[in-house]
């Protein structure tokens, strides 16, 4: 069986700084990381291998130039994938969803996949749409929210998730696209013989020609920026008496018109 776990490499947000000008934000300066909720993805495909036998992981993803760094490869490779696929190009230096979808599609039908696993979203945009576009792409069924994997065959996977008040149970056809939620595991910290073992694995680096793509459409846009800085006004109410608290109802009231 092969499973494919899909994560994007993010700014490292303690990196980020805030362009004065225009409260922009500056990710120059900032180095990648795995985004936090790809981890619960990549460790989930390490516990459905330990269960069945012949399941053969391969780690994927689509970005621009940070994708070809050695160190970054090494740490994905290091968590548990026995493979590497990067589609590298510079028109995901950037990239919202759809182009995200459509690359990750096409990457996974040349590769071949089972099930595909996903993140519920991702530590820098957090938009939540990649694995169900990846889904309508592929045409498979796709599903989010997932906080538990009951059980997988060659034919299906059972899940659950936790809505408002109550566990979904859902058996889910193979192939299919399953987003993870934080709540599903505790990525493990790679132990030194993974680390030393990542670079014997293999990497292959696709650009969009090898998928047969040309530039994929920007569906939307989107603007990041950071919120101005507002000046405190230091205002101190002392006493906790009514004329007090009809004094503060009233400061809320004017903040918040």
């Amino acid at each position: 069986m092969n499973i494919i776990t899909c994560y994007k490499s993010v700014p490292d947000e303690q990196d980020i700084t805030v362009n004065s000008a225009d409260n922009s934000l500056d990710f120059s300066r900032a180095n990648t990381k795995i985004s936090q909720y790809d981890l619960n993805a990549i460790e989930t495909a390490n516990q459905l291998k330990a269960q069945l036998d012949g399941i053969h992981i391969t780690a994927m993803s689509v970005g621009g130039k940070a994708l070809t760094n050695a160190k970054a490869r090494k740490d994905v490779l290091s968590r548990g994938a026995d493979e590497l696929v990067v589609v590298v190009d510079d028109q995901f230096e950037a990239s919202l969803p759809y182009q995200t979808a459509v690359a990750l599609a096409a990457a996974a039908a040349k590769k071949g996949y089972d099930l595909i696993l996903c993140g519920d979203g991702s530590a820098d945009l957090s938009s939540q749409q990649v694995s169900l576009l990846l889904g309508e792409v592929l045409n498979i069924p796709a599903i989010n929210g997932v906080n538990k994997i009951v059980s997988l065959s060659t034919d299906s996977i059972t899940v659950e998730r936790e809505l408002e008040n109550e566990i979904e149970t859902l058996i889910i056809p193979l192939p299919a696209v399953i987003a993870v939620s934080t709540d599903i595991n505790t990525p493990q910290i790679p132990s030194m013989k993974a680390i030393l073992g990542a670079a014997k694995k293999p990497v292959q680096q696709w650009s969009v020609a090898d998928l047969g793509l040309d530039a994929i459409t920007v569906r939307s846009e989107q603007t990041v920026a950071a919120p101005k800085q507002k000046v405190r006004q230091r205002i101190i109410i002392e006493g906790d008496g009514d004329d007090q608290i009809a004094e503060l109802a009233e400061h809320l009231r004017k903040i918040l018109k």
